[in-house]
């Protein structure tokens, strides 16, 4: 039996994390006389356990549930009830982190007029999150199975970037590249500009006239925008098609069910709302253009086989197997980088090679009146346009960082994603108000495709497919997790 947690293990990694990693000074909220000592040590215990779970192999696997396993499932019940509670707490702090609760009413906090500046409260915070991974770091030696292996690892990535979140509440200040590692469970690539240019040249190619390319792309696809009248009607189309496809699949309770709202003023494109017993709210911003493929592609995303149905998924764990950890939802969390990423590739899944080209020129182009006949084109450039999402993380690592302006970072996203300005400004929104979030768009999809296919889900297993991306979303699974199997 391996013991993972010695003074060795933790010197090197302490050794690396000073080595390669600088940080600016936490904020002044500690309190003055031990400042800079608290600081340090807050900074240390963060990346203590950072670096430790990523190398984390947990526990021996054992084939029968004894005693030992019985205590170790309650050990883990009772560490899943205090991360519940300390998300509900940190929500005091940040009204968007807690996404989605359906837990017992009586955990949910008093929320305090005077919770911001509870400086003391912060700090206990951090301290209840690092008590909760030194539990878990002594339950290492107990002998589990595969399923609650997964949960172990599930629990105590969720609870380090809850930690992290603190951290940053506390005015403690991380790099994109760090505060995305931290909260999210993975390393994210960067391209230069040379790499999105020669997209960019490829679909220049596919753009009838000569000139400015985002001026010709957003010219060419004015013949695809969704009427406004019509857009309720192509959304609930797509959404039947995508739940028909799905449930071919995947078994979802009898009562699942979700309602549309239309909103503005937004800085996402849509949202969905879990409010938990299968029931979901999904949001659509009208503040722009919706294009021909955004309404399966909103469907699937936030719907079928995506948000919806992998919250319905989870919310099984927590009711029939009594893992609370599921009743609710942090979003700045690993879960986030599963939920997006399988989300995204949900549409592939659900609408393999042209099977989404096909069934928008049977459905959706006769109930918008719109002309399909140079639909094959505008699939093409869909196609390359979604290699290009890349750039919007290089968009918000630069801005950031600091590196960049407001002017700088609209400016390249109108030449690298194409974005039209409207866009770019809402993209910039997103990155303030979100910050790294965005990579669990681009790289989430990656990773979940790159899983998949690796363990046999390829064009020509369409069966296997299904059953590996049920599995993900429907079993505790971590980003570094997907990549390692």
């Amino acid at each position: 039996m391996r013991k993972l947690f010695n003074v060795t293990l933790r010197q090197v990694q302490s050794d690396i994390f000073f080595k390669t990693v600088r940080f600016r000074p936490v904020s002044t909220w500690l309190p003055s006389q031990s400042r800079q000592a608290q600081s340090d040590n807050l900074i240390l215990k963060l990346f203590y356990s950072y670096f430790i779970i990523a190398t984390l192999f947990l526990f021996s696997c054992g084939e029968q549930k004894n005693e030992s396993s019985k205590n170790l499932e309650s050990s883990m019940n009772n560490v899943a009830e205090q991360y519940v509670k300390l998300v509900l707490n940190i929500g005091i702090y940040d009204s968007d982190y807690v996404d989605a609760y359906y837990g017992p009413t009586e955990w949910k906090p008093e929320t305090k007029s005077n919770a911001i500046s509870d400086s003391t409260y912060i700090q206990s915070l951090y301290d209840d999150a690092g008590k909760l991974l030194d539990t878990l770091e002594s339950l290492s030696d107990e002998q589990a199975d595969e399923l609650q292996t997964l949960r172990y690892r599930f629990i105590y990535k969720q609870i380090l970037a809850a930690r992290t979140k603190v951290f940053m509440l506390a005015g403690g200040k991380l790099s994109f590249d760090e505060e995305a590692k931290a909260l999210y469970d993975v390393e994210v690539p960067a391209y230069d500009s040379a790499y999105f240019q020669r997209i960019v040249d490829e679909i220049s190619k596919l753009l009838p006239g000569n000139g400015n390319v985002v001026d010709r792309w957003q010219e060419y696809k004015k013949q695809f925008i969704i009427p406004t009248e019509k857009l309720n009607a192509v959304f609930q189309a797509a959404i039947d098609e995508c739940r028909k496809r799905t449930l071919q699949y995947i078994k979802l309770p009898a009562k699942e069910s979700f309602k549309v709202e239309y909103v503005k003023n937004q800085p996402w494109g849509a949202y969905n709302w879990y409010k938990g017993n299968s029931f979901s709210v999904i949001q659509v911003n009208t503040d722009l253009p919706s294009y021909i493929d955004r309404a399966v592609d909103l469907a699937a995303h936030e719907g079928y086989p995506g948000h919806h149905v992998l919250n319905v998924r989870l919310e099984k764990l927590y009711r029939e197997r009594n893992w609370v950890e599921y009743c609710i939802y942090p979003l700045f969390s690993p879960q986030s980088f599963i939920a997006e990423g399988t989300a995204n590739y949900g549409l592939d899944i659900a609408f393999p090679g042209d099977a989404q080209m096909e069934f928008e020129k049977e459905v959706i182009f006769p109930i918008t009146n719109l002309d399909p006949s140079k639909v094959e084109n505008y699939y093409k450039i869909s196609r390359l346009l979604q290699k290009l999402g890349y750039s919007s993380i290089e968009a918000a690592r630069n801005y950031l960082d600091g590196k960049w302006t407001k002017e700088q970072t609209i400016s390249w996203l109108q030449k690298y994603n194409l974005a039209s300005k409207e866009r770019a400004e809402q993209n910039l929104k997103f990155f303030e108000k979100y910050r790294s979030y965005i990579i669990n768009y681009s790289l989430g999809r990656d990773i979940i495709q790159q899983y998949i296919e690796k363990n046999g889900g390829t064009d020509d297993n369409e069966k296997l497919r299904w059953a590996l991306f049920e599995k993900i979303i429907s079993t505790p699974q971590t980003p570094s997790g997907l990549i390692r199997k």
